[in-house]
Formats: structure tokens, C-alpha cells, sequence
């Protein structure tokens, strides 16, 4: 790891903190982590990308670690400045049109995307336990086949031993650039309403042309870390396909 440099950056009057692996003026690739992980679950693949003589550069997203998430920002970027993106993996989150999700609000209230949208309500249920509490329960809960949900008088994160919408303006929009979907067969966000009929009929294509997508039998959320040796080549092949 001691090839990882840290730095911070001034962004429109925001302090990010960033982690890379300079490789001198060749290409960059950009690793956005989703909830609620920070840059390091990127470090396989990073490490992996600047082998094979790429620039590796993992922020940490706004809210998270020293500082949204991963997939959905990605595809924004190739809709509002495509020029500048030549190419996207995303994992585990397929492209969603630019609209109002509407699985959200098929989900039951205990789902924990439901209860933690609720100001107040993810912090009040985080500040009973330490950080490394926090953070430990929410990988057992992702890392399941089902939608982490509590009954009605329960708490998320009190399920562990049982076991803001913004509008861009691209509602219709298509990413032109060749992108890579990878899928964990056992990842519980199949499980959201809708979600397994729209990724395994590849309605996303009729956003992202060429798109091809990869199922890992054995997968769950978090597959970099969980198989990082094949999604880092994954990764490699597709950077020299169209990189």
C-alpha cells in the first residue's frame, strides 16, 4: 500500500480528501465508492490499474470517510461532460434512468433505504454503537442475499445478529461511452421491487448501448473485495478493450 499517495483538494469550497497511485501523463481511472464504504475499498483495484500502467485516483465521496455514491455519480459524469469519460465500470448498481427511483417507494418502511432517508433517524440508530461497530454491521447486512429491513419497533442495525433525489435536467439521456456492469448473483439489491426484471433483461441498454454486463455466481455487494483477483481482471480487460 505504500504506493498510495494522499492528498487533499479544493473543490467548489468543498475539502476532498483523494488517494492515488501515480503512472506519469497515462490515462486516469477514477474508482467512486458507494455506502458506506471510503476509498480503501478500492485499493485492490487500484493497485491493479497502476500495474498495468494506469493512474489510479479514489476520492472519498462527499459525506464519507476523511470527507452520491459511486454508481450514480459515474454515469452522471458521462451524461453532463461525456467528453471527458472514454469508458465505465460500475458494480453491484446497474445504470438507473435520471429520475425519481420508483423501487423506493415500493420499499417496505423497515427497508433501510426507507428509514435512513429520515433526517435524524440513521443517526440516532449509528450513535448507540462505536465506528468500528457501525461499520461492521452494515457489511454483514450488505453482504446478504436479502434487502436489509426491520420490523416496525426494530432497528436496522439491531437485525445484525438475527441475521434526496436531484433532477439534472436528463431525463431522456443515452451514454454513448462502452461501459461494463458487474454483478454479484447473490447481491441483495436483486431483491429490490423491479430491480432483478430490469438488470436480467438488460433494460439498461436502452440508456447505455454498449453496455455489456457480467454475473459473478457467488457474489454479493461488495465483489472488489470479496473477488478481487477477477474483478481486477475484468476491470484490465475491458481498460484495454476501449481505453
Amino acid at each position: 500500500m505504500e504506493q498510495i499517495e494522499h492528498k487533499y483538494v479544493e473543490v467548489a469550497g468543498l475539502k476532498l480528501h483523494v488517494a492515488e497511485i501515480r503512472s506519469g501523463s497515462s490515462p486516469a481511472v477514477v474508482f467512486l465508492h458507494g455506502f458506506p464504504e471510503i476509498w480503501y475499498s478500492w485499493c485492490h483495484q487500484m493497485i491493479a490499474v497502476a500495474e498495468a500502467g494506469f493512474r489510479a485516483i479514489a476520492p472519498d465521496c462527499r459525506g464519507y470517510g476523511l470527507l452520491d455514491l459511486g454508481a450514480r455519480v459515474a454515469y452522471l459524469i458521462a451524461l453532463l461532460d461525456p467528453e471527458k469519460v472514454s469508458g465505465i465500470i460500475t458494480l453491484g448498481v446497474p445504470f438507473l434512468p435520471p429520475a425519481p427511483l420508483s423501487f423506493n417507494l415500493l420499499l417496505l418502511e423497515g427497508a433501510y433505504v426507507s428509514r435512513w432517508q429520515k433526517p435524524g433517524r440513521a443517526e440516532a440508530a449509528f450513535g448507540r454503537f462505536d465506528s468500528k461497530t457501525v461499520v461492521r454491521n452494515v457489511y454483514i447486512l450488505f453482504s446478504r442475499s436479502e434487502v436489509p429491513a426491520a420490523n416496525e419497533n426494530q432497528e436496522i442495525m439491531d437485525i445484525v445478529d438475527s441475521a434526496l433525489y436531484e433532477d439534472f435536467g436528463k431525463t431522456n439521456a443515452k451514454v454513448d461511452a462502452p461501459a461494463l456492469f458487474i454483478m454479484g448473483e447473490k447481491d441483495y439489491f436483486l431483491k429490490f421491487p423491479g430491480i432483478e426484471e430490469y438488470i436480467k433483461t438488460e433494460q439498461a441498454r436502452n440508456f447505455v448501448p454498449k453496455l455489456k454486463t457480467v454475473y459473478l455466481p457467488e457474489g454479493s455487494h461488495f465483489v472488489q473485495e470479496q473477488f478481487p483477483e477477477q474483478v481486477n481482471q475484468l476491470i484490465l480487460d475491458f481498460l484495454k478493450s476501449h481505453i
